[in-house]
């Protein structure tokens, strides 16, 4: 069942156990544990040691991600990266935003002027980058949260003939199949979705 479904609470009454794929609130969380013990989250984390999650190490991956751009020698890094809410008003925090500034504040990296938040979208991915090229100061690299901002950026990069990764680096989140057939080929993090639901 899909929260977007009408009455899709009622739907699990009754039910063994309950496996969540998504983003869900504190109290929609609660519903769920009045209905059963047996909960599995699925690319969410939940500060529950009662409760099970299975979520990608966004802090290994990040980390990841950023020593290889510095390996590069990038010190000013840029980062683009959409919001998601677990209800209308209710944010939720993600850990990739959360370790990137993080480890530029451990390593001294000039971030602040070269971060944008939009959607994790191609169009938004486009729209951030237009931004950050119409203030006309760049980073000499960007980590986008997902491949899909990260191809919109690479769009207007190369609307504004700049070229990648001569002119400035770019590297992606998500490591999806469309990564190959841009031009040039996206550097990508790989995110292992299949292998967490197997």
């Amino acid at each position: 069942t899909y929260k977007a479904d009408l009455g899709y609470a009622e739907q699990l009454k009754g039910v063994d156990g309950l496996i969540c794929i998504g983003k869900f609130s504190e109290k929609e969380i609660e519903y769920f544990r009045n209905i059963t013990d047996s909960i599995l989250f699925l690319d969410m984390a939940v500060d529950n040691i009662d409760i099970s999650t299975i979520t990608l190490d966004f802090e290994q991956a990040v980390r990841s991600a950023l020593q290889y751009l510095t390996g590069l020698g990038h010190q000013k890094i840029g980062f683009l990266t959409g919001k998601e809410y677990v209800s209308e008003s209710e944010p939720f925090t993600d850990m990739r935003r959360e370790v990137f500034i993080r480890f530029c504040e451990e390593h001294s990296i000039d971030y602040q002027p070269y971060m944008k938040e939009g959607a994790f979208t191609v169009t938004s991915g486009y729209e951030m980058m237009s931004e950050l090229l119409q203030d006309a100061v760049l980073p000499t690299a960007i980590f986008a949260a997902s491949d899909l901002i990260a191809i919109g950026a690479l769009k207007a990069l190369n609307e504004h003939g700049l070229s990648v990764p001569e002119d400035i680096s770019l590297m992606g989140f998500d490591n999806i199949t469309m990564t190959e057939f841009t031009t040039p080929p996206l550097t990508t993090l790989h995110a292992p979705a299949y292998e967490m639901g197997n």
